[in-house]
């Protein structure tokens, strides 16, 4: 029995967890929406200077794509301080109708084959917002994301409400403990060693894309590895390597 389990019965419904930053979508939602905040005149352009010092050392490949989304979601945490929601919301729409489209065909396609059958759980580091409004695209049966504190005046404040990606294990468990899913049959997808929690949970565990870090547990753990380049799809394990259509 998995961790938070009970028996299964036949009425429960397995489970499927996907990171969606970098897994399903192309990019970080955050990036995204932090980028067309400055671009709107949302956020000070100030916000912009260490940021993009990062991301030219990431394109350089002289600095870690990781440290380079961090350093764009600390500068939103403090961008966002004393902002409008609505203006937020705003943005996160046009941003997801301008972008939904720039999914991996591999980890979309999944998604779909599974909806119904499974019940689906889409887990973000991007503010929840936006990650809701990406959602009525990709139709997870829930999602989570990065919450913020507001004021009586719909103005975020400086507190930090919820940061799923810090514990992810410890949400699902909780989650397939109170509302009767299972972890029979279960699948989860990853990108990072973020994930490393939630794929420990399921008896699918795929890592997408990994970054070294992933990619060396999944080897440990004999994980499928599947990785996507661009119109060529491959999974593979310790044993054997094949190409995947989708």
């Amino acid at each position: 029995m998995r961790e938070g389990e009970s028996d299964c019965t036949t009425l429960m419904k397995p489970i499927a967890i996907f990171d969606i930053d970098g897994t399903i979508f192309r990019s970080s939602l955050t990036i995204e929406l932090f980028n067309h905040l400055v671009a709107k005149g949302v956020f000070e352009p100030g916000f912009m200077k260490k940021v993009r010092a990062s991301e030219a050392k990431w394109l350089n490949r002289q600095g870690h794509y990781e440290n380079y989304v961090v350093d764009v979601a600390e500068a939103y945490k403090k961008a966002i301080v004393g902002k409008k929601k609505i203006d937020i919301l705003a943005a996160s729409r046009r941003v997801v109708a301008e972008q939904k489209l720039r999914t991996y065909r591999y980890t979309k396609h999944l998604l779909e084959s599974i909806r119904g059958p499974y019940f689906t759980i889409g887990i973000s580091g991007s503010p929840l917002e936006i990650v809701s409004e990406y959602n009525k695209f990709l139709k997870f049966d829930k999602v989570y994301g990065w919450e913020f504190g507001l004021d009586e005046k719909g103005r975020y404040t400086d507190v930090v409400l919820h940061v799923p990606p810090q514990y992810k294990r410890e949400l699902i468990v909780r989650y397939v403990q109170n509302h009767g899913l299972c972890f029979k049959k279960s699948i989860g997808v990853g990108d990072t060693e973020s994930d490393i929690g939630f794929l420990e949970l399921v008896e699918r565990p795929i890592a997408f894309n990994p970054n070294s870090v992933l990619a060396r547990i999944a080897r440990k753990n004999n994980w499928a590895v599947v990785t996507e380049r661009k119109d060529l799809v491959l999974e593979c394990n310790l044993k054997k390597v094949k190409i995947l259509k989708v």
